[in-house]
Protein backbone atom coordinates (compact mmCIF):
# COMPACT_ATOMS: atom_id res chain seq x y z
CA UNK A 1 0.00 0.00 0.00
CA UNK A 2 1.51 3.10 -0.78
CA UNK A 3 1.46 6.74 1.41
CA UNK A 4 -1.17 8.00 -0.88
CA UNK A 5 -3.41 4.72 -0.21
CA UNK A 6 -3.01 4.80 3.24
CA UNK A 7 -3.94 9.01 3.43
CA UNK A 8 -7.03 8.10 1.02
CA UNK A 9 -8.26 5.55 2.97
CA UNK A 10 -8.11 7.72 6.46
CA UNK A 11 -10.60 10.10 4.58
CA UNK A 12 -12.89 7.09 4.12
CA UNK A 13 -12.68 5.91 7.54
CA UNK A 14 -13.78 9.71 8.52
CA UNK A 15 -10.55 10.75 9.60
CA UNK A 16 -10.61 14.76 10.36
CA UNK A 17 -8.00 16.55 7.72
CA UNK A 18 -5.45 17.53 10.51
CA UNK A 19 -5.64 13.75 11.64
CA UNK A 20 -4.75 12.77 8.26
CA UNK A 21 -1.88 15.90 8.10
CA UNK A 22 -0.82 14.15 11.42
CA UNK A 23 -0.27 11.38 9.66
CA UNK A 24 1.37 12.37 6.24
CA UNK A 25 3.50 14.44 8.42
CA UNK A 26 4.75 11.29 10.98
CA UNK A 27 8.20 11.01 9.58
CA UNK A 28 7.95 7.21 8.31
CA UNK A 29 5.74 5.00 6.65
CA UNK A 30 2.50 4.57 7.40
CA UNK A 31 2.01 0.64 7.33
CA UNK A 32 5.09 0.66 9.88
CA UNK A 33 2.26 1.69 12.47
CA UNK A 34 1.54 -1.11 14.66
CA UNK A 35 -1.80 -2.83 14.44
CA UNK A 36 -5.01 -2.82 17.02
CA UNK A 37 -8.67 -3.89 16.96
CA UNK A 38 -10.95 -1.28 16.91
CA UNK A 39 -13.39 -3.18 19.15
CA UNK A 40 -10.47 -2.94 21.66
CA UNK A 41 -11.46 0.84 22.12
CA UNK A 42 -14.01 2.34 24.25
CA UNK A 43 -16.89 4.62 23.28
CA UNK A 44 -16.06 8.00 22.85
CA UNK A 45 -17.94 9.11 26.35
CA UNK A 46 -16.19 11.53 27.55
CA UNK A 47 -17.67 11.78 31.02
CA UNK A 48 -14.76 10.97 34.67
CA UNK A 49 -15.70 8.05 36.02
CA UNK A 50 -16.32 8.81 39.78
CA UNK A 51 -14.83 5.65 41.32
CA UNK A 52 -12.20 6.15 38.96
CA UNK A 53 -11.24 9.57 40.52
CA UNK A 54 -11.43 8.77 44.03
CA UNK A 55 -9.11 5.58 42.91
CA UNK A 56 -6.77 8.05 41.36
CA UNK A 57 -7.01 10.37 44.76
CA UNK A 58 -6.36 7.16 47.25
CA UNK A 59 -3.79 5.67 45.10
CA UNK A 60 -1.81 8.89 45.06
CA UNK A 61 -2.47 9.28 48.94
CA UNK A 62 -1.26 5.80 49.26
CA UNK A 63 1.68 6.33 47.48
CA UNK A 64 2.87 9.38 48.87
CA UNK A 65 2.10 7.85 52.52
CA UNK A 66 4.00 4.77 51.35
CA UNK A 67 7.16 7.28 50.83
CA UNK A 68 6.43 9.14 53.96
CA UNK A 69 7.14 6.23 55.66
CA UNK A 70 9.76 4.42 54.19
CA UNK A 71 11.34 6.91 51.85
CA UNK A 72 11.02 4.52 48.92
CA UNK A 73 8.72 5.46 46.23
CA UNK A 74 6.19 2.46 44.89
CA UNK A 75 6.72 1.67 41.16
CA UNK A 76 3.30 2.55 39.54
CA UNK A 77 4.23 6.17 37.81
CA UNK A 78 2.45 4.71 34.49
CA UNK A 79 -0.34 3.46 36.02
CA UNK A 80 -0.21 6.63 37.90
CA UNK A 81 -0.32 8.83 34.58
CA UNK A 82 -2.66 7.29 32.77
CA UNK A 83 -5.04 7.84 35.86
CA UNK A 84 -4.57 11.05 35.84
CA UNK A 85 -4.72 11.50 31.64
CA UNK A 86 -8.09 9.68 32.46
CA UNK A 87 -9.38 12.22 35.25
CA UNK A 88 -7.77 15.50 33.87
CA UNK A 89 -8.11 15.18 30.39
CA UNK A 90 -10.90 12.83 29.82
CA UNK A 91 -8.78 10.37 27.94
CA UNK A 92 -10.87 7.31 27.60
CA UNK A 93 -7.91 4.57 27.81
CA UNK A 94 -8.21 1.36 25.87
CA UNK A 95 -8.07 -2.19 26.80
CA UNK A 96 -5.03 -3.44 28.11
CA UNK A 97 -2.40 -4.79 26.02
CA UNK A 98 -3.76 -2.66 22.82
CA UNK A 99 -0.17 -1.31 21.01
CA UNK A 100 0.05 1.74 19.54
CA UNK A 101 -1.15 4.18 22.01
CA UNK A 102 -3.01 4.40 25.63
CA UNK A 103 -6.34 6.19 25.05
CA UNK A 104 -8.45 8.87 22.82
CA UNK A 105 -9.67 12.29 23.11
CA UNK A 106 -12.32 12.14 20.85
CA UNK A 107 -10.96 10.80 17.47
CA UNK A 108 -7.02 11.60 18.56
CA UNK A 109 -5.09 8.65 19.55
CA UNK A 110 -3.07 9.49 22.16
CA UNK A 111 0.08 8.02 23.56
CA UNK A 112 0.95 9.07 27.29
CA UNK A 113 4.17 9.38 28.94
CA UNK A 114 5.29 9.51 32.47
CA UNK A 115 8.38 11.93 34.10
CA UNK A 116 8.55 10.52 38.05
CA UNK A 117 10.24 11.99 40.80
CA UNK A 118 12.75 9.08 40.25
CA UNK A 119 13.92 10.18 36.94
CA UNK A 120 17.26 11.74 36.20
CA UNK A 121 16.34 14.21 33.35
CA UNK A 122 13.25 15.56 32.45
CA UNK A 123 13.11 13.74 28.84
CA UNK A 124 10.52 10.62 27.32
CA UNK A 125 10.82 9.07 24.28
CA UNK A 126 8.42 7.49 22.53
CA UNK A 127 8.05 4.50 19.61
CA UNK A 128 7.80 5.99 16.26
CA UNK A 129 6.07 3.14 15.26
CA UNK A 130 2.88 4.25 17.48
CA UNK A 131 -0.23 4.73 16.18
CA UNK A 132 -0.97 8.45 17.97
CA UNK A 133 -2.08 11.63 16.85
CA UNK A 134 -0.92 13.33 20.35
CA UNK A 135 1.67 12.24 23.28
CA UNK A 136 0.46 13.39 26.52
CA UNK A 137 3.49 13.71 28.67
CA UNK A 138 2.16 13.66 32.79
CA UNK A 139 4.94 15.27 35.32
CA UNK A 140 4.49 14.05 38.92
CA UNK A 141 6.85 15.67 40.91
CA UNK A 142 8.60 14.46 44.62
CA UNK A 143 5.61 16.46 46.16
CA UNK A 144 2.88 13.99 44.13
CA UNK A 145 1.79 17.40 42.19
CA UNK A 146 1.03 16.42 38.44
CA UNK A 147 1.04 18.71 35.46
CA UNK A 148 0.38 17.20 32.10
CA UNK A 149 0.89 18.62 28.61
CA UNK A 150 -0.06 17.71 25.22
CA UNK A 151 1.94 17.91 21.63
CA UNK A 152 0.76 17.18 18.13
CA UNK A 153 2.77 14.25 16.47
CA UNK A 154 3.69 16.28 13.48
CA UNK A 155 5.67 18.70 16.71
CA UNK A 156 8.18 15.86 17.28
CA UNK A 157 11.66 16.01 16.29
CA UNK A 158 12.30 14.31 12.93
CA UNK A 159 14.48 11.61 13.15
CA UNK A 160 16.00 8.14 11.23
CA UNK A 161 16.04 6.22 14.75
CA UNK A 162 12.91 4.25 16.56
CA UNK A 163 12.05 6.44 19.01
CA UNK A 164 11.51 10.00 18.96
CA UNK A 165 12.89 12.19 22.56
CA UNK A 166 10.87 14.59 24.18
CA UNK A 167 11.83 17.37 26.92
CA UNK A 168 9.42 18.52 29.19
CA UNK A 169 10.70 22.24 29.04
CA UNK A 170 10.02 21.83 25.09
CA UNK A 171 6.38 21.29 25.45
CA UNK A 172 3.95 24.22 25.35
CA UNK A 173 2.47 25.47 28.58
CA UNK A 174 -0.64 25.68 27.34
CA UNK A 175 -2.17 22.58 25.87
CA UNK A 176 -3.43 22.30 22.52
CA UNK A 177 -6.41 19.72 21.85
Amino acid sequence: MSDWEFLHDMQNEGYSADQIADAAACGYNPWEWQPFDEGDLPTADFEIDPEIQFIFEDLVESAQAYHDLTGRYLQIWGELGELYAEVKFGIKRHKPHVQGSDGKIGNDFVEIKTISPEKSGEQVQVKRAGNFNKLLVVKITDNFEFEGRIIRRKNLTKGEGKHAKVSWSALPDENER
